[in-house]
């Protein structure tokens, strides 16, 4: 029977496949011969289960939930429920479709009495491509394979086919279930630009501190941010002095120096100082509210994304109605019910998206986090790969690239040991970036810190402290003003020179006299050179776009071989440049981590960003790095080819038997038992196919420890 055929052909295939893969797995040794002489080697228990054990860890893999812990992982807030319903949704239909063919199959062994509730089985499952195929049909006015799946089902009742209708309900239904587990449906709080971190703030009342509800936060009221905090609102700052890192809001590298009158921005952080800040826009009203609004208002180019298997049939369906419409009148119902079950590369419903849900589980085992397999099948069609520059190809932790000292006028006589020294000390219970850029210099080095005699810190554009008997002060230029410390005509210029070219120039002053400075430098990501080598080893070409001064994105562009690149760029003006590069044909991936890259993000065919970005660029990109760094991307263009050419295998292993079958139909009368038996001769070449790339990995990863016995041999 056609049902117990597909069965013994699908099973002797996936037991086949599994015994070549136990088979080629490393053997199990007490010993080995190293040099002659026998040594130690680990002796594992013989493994238990078989088949049916590799069968069950295989179907762990392919539907376990990494890649929702992965997501929850990263926004405390991610709400998968839509995702659950979705497939609990589909879980439901395939119960009843299991149920109509089961029904199906008693009606061919005992009784047709059981074909009226599988026909109604069937048409129940039936009922979302009926609801599908209107709906495309009404919006787009066009037919694609959903409608011919719903004019397959009564066709095929009325011509008395029931078990036929009934394992394509089967079928079918497992293309949703699939497509369900493969495409990112949850709900996401977008406008949750703190991504959880902030849920309340340090409000001054009547002069006391009081701890408050964001949301109770107005406009002209005080609220109190300290070091490490960030600012949860745009106003002015009242009173205090601090360093500000702005990059993930405006995408500036150097960070801030903030006093009184001067702006306050929500979404930036606070690296050292205290700030109170008079309440100007709170809530939607701040300027990172204002850029999720576009954000909400940008078309999504991923909302119009089909998969490839979707694309191809679309392609067919209206030929398969046509040759179906001709076969009806020459070969009677048989023949046209034939040729709708022949639809070739019909089986990409099933082979599709099980090929996808195999990519996605190996890229998740990977630390990749790939929310919809669509953007996997788009990444294999890039040809621009664009990046920001703060914070994605560079690191928030500085690099002291150059010590200036200062002409022995005041008998300082200070090395750049010495300098580096003072700064390291002073610097060394200070968490933020720039004091870590210092004292890992210092380390680099081997120098010796002296003990901190004074620990009375005066925080704001720098500290001062006491060392070795010694008043060190180190900060910005500000500060030494403030300090009444003179700056040397040669630093000044000096410090003009930095700036220009995004470096940040740190002073050091000894005994109220300027003793020279330490210049910082943006830290360009370690795997950075060679992540941008193998993409123009792929012919890909490489932009970087940047809200930062133009002198530091071009130095950047150049030691890293990147040819193109836009500076003192806009939010906004980020994602117009994205979309006239894709009307001039480009398909662009981009890569960012900031909130002036969520516009970007959703515009880029493919978005792409790291753990530990902010929580509305993570939730906007498809893809998220979960290593956080850019280590992973050849991997996931690897992935990609690997992922289109298995999708090549699969489209001809489902369409060359129905081309065949098309064929035997209209010249050699063929009818539906033949039809059944070759519609089968596909299903464990696909199936087989699909799962290979979580048996490869699988393989690849049991028992890493054989790999060295088995190399020994």
């Amino acid at each position: 029977m056609p049902f117990f055929t597909s069965l013994i052909l699908t099973g002797g295939a996936g037991l086949i496949g599994l015994a070549a893969y136990r088979k080629s797995k490393p053997l199990r040794l007490g010993d080995v011969l190293i040099d002659g002489e026998p040594k130690p080697a680990t002796l594992y228990p013989p493994e238990t289960g078989g088949v049916l054990a590799d069968l069950r860890e295989l179907t762990q893999d392919l539907f376990g939930d990494a890649r929702q812990e992965y997501q929850q992982s990263l926004n405390a807030d991610y709400d998968a429920s839509s995702e659950q319903d979705a497939e609990s949704i589909q879980k439901n239909n395939l119960v009843v479709s299991v149920a109509g063919l089961g029904l199906a199959t008693l009606g061919l062994i005992l009784s047709p009495i059981f074909y009226l509730p599988s026909a109604l089985c069937s048409l129940y499952s039936a009922r979302m491509f009926f609801q599908d195929a209107y709906r495309i049909f009404a919006e787009e006015g066009r037919l694609d394979y959903r409608a011919v799946w719903a004019l397959f089902v009564p066709t095929a009742l009325l011509g008395g086919f029931v078990f036929t209708s009934a394992f394509a309900m089967f079928l079918g239904i497992i293309n949703y279930y699939l497509v369900a587990k493969t495409e990112n449906r949850a709900r996401q709080s977008v406008a949750d630009l703190f991504g959880g971190q902030i849920r309340t703030v340090w409000m001054l009342i009547d002069g006391v501190e009081v701890e408050t509800p964001i949301d109770q936060v107005q406009t002209n009221d005080t609220v109190v941010v300290q070091a490490g905090q960030m600012i949860p609102v745009d106003g002015v700052i009242i009173n205090g002095v601090a360093t500000v890192d702005q990059h993930m809001l405006t995408g500036e590298s150097q960070p801030a120096e903030k006093s009184v009158g001067d702006p306050a921005l929500a979404a930036t952080v606070v690296l050292a100082g205290c700030l109170y800040i008079r309440v100007e826009k709170a809530g939607n009203a701040t300027v990172a509210a204002q850029i999720t609004e576009m954000l909400s208002q940008t078309t999504d180019y991923k909302r119009t994304l089909q998969s490839r298997t979707d694309r191809w049939l679309n392609r067919m369906a209206v030929p398969v109605v046509g040759l179906s419409l001709m076969a009806l009148p020459i070969l009677g119902a048989s023949g046209a019910v034939a040729v709708l079950w022949y639809y070739p590369g019909a089986r990409m419903i099933l082979f599709g998206p099980l090929s996808m849900l195999s990519y996605l589980q190996v890229a998740a085992q990977r630390r990749i986090l790939v929310k919809d397999g669509r953007a996997l099948e788009v990444l294999a069609e890039v040809n621009t790969v664009i990046f920001d520059k703060t914070g994605t190809l560079t690191l928030e932790q500085p690099t002291v690239c150059r010590i200036f000292c200062c002409n022995d006028e005041h008998g300082l006589a200070l090395t750049e040991d010495d300098l580096l020294r003072y700064a390291a000390a002073a610097e060394a219970k200070q968490s933020h970036p720039i004091a870590r850029a210092i004292l890992q210099a210092a380390t680099e080095r081997n120098l010796d810190l002296p003990q901190l005699e004074d620990a009375q810190y005066k925080i704001g554009y720098g500290l001062k402290t006491m060392i070795g008997g010694r008043i060190v002060g180190v900060g910005s230029k500000r500060f030494m003003t403030m300090e009444g410390i003179a700056i040397p005509p040669e630093i000044a210029e000096q410090q003009g020179a930095s700036h220009a070219q995004g470096n940040s120039l740190v002073l050091v002053a000894v005994d109220g006299q300027l003793a020279g400075a330490i210049e910082l430098q943006p830290t360009i990501r370690p795997e950075a050179h060679e992540v941008i080598h193998h993409l123009h080893q792929r012919g890909l070409n490489t932009v970087i776009i940047s809200g930062d001064n133009e002198a530091p994105t071009q130095r950047l562009s150049e030691e890293l071989g990147i040819k193109r690149f836009f500076a003192e760029v806009l939010p906004e003006d980020k994602a117009n440049l994205i979309a006239q590069l894709q009307t001039e044909g480009h398909k662009v991936c981009f890569v960012g981590d900031g909130i002036n890259d969520s516009i970007a993000l959703k515009t880029a065919d493919v978005a792409v960003s790291l753990r530990g970005a902010t929580t509305i660029a993570t939730d906007t990109a498809q893809i998220v790095f979960m290593d956080g760094t850019l280590a992973q991307l050849p991997t996931l263009f690897i992935l990609s080819d690997e992922f289109a050419a298995n999708m090549r295998v699969n489209l001809v292993a489902s369409t060359v038997p129905c081309l065949i079958g098309i064929a035997g139909t209209f010249l050699f009368g063929w009818g539906m038992t033949i039809c059944l038996f070759l519609y089968q001769s596909n299903m464990p070449i696909g199936v087989y196919n699909a799962l290979k790339p979580l048996l490869d990995e699988r393989q690849q990863h049991r028992r890493p420890e054989n790999k060295e016995i088995s190399r020994l041999q």
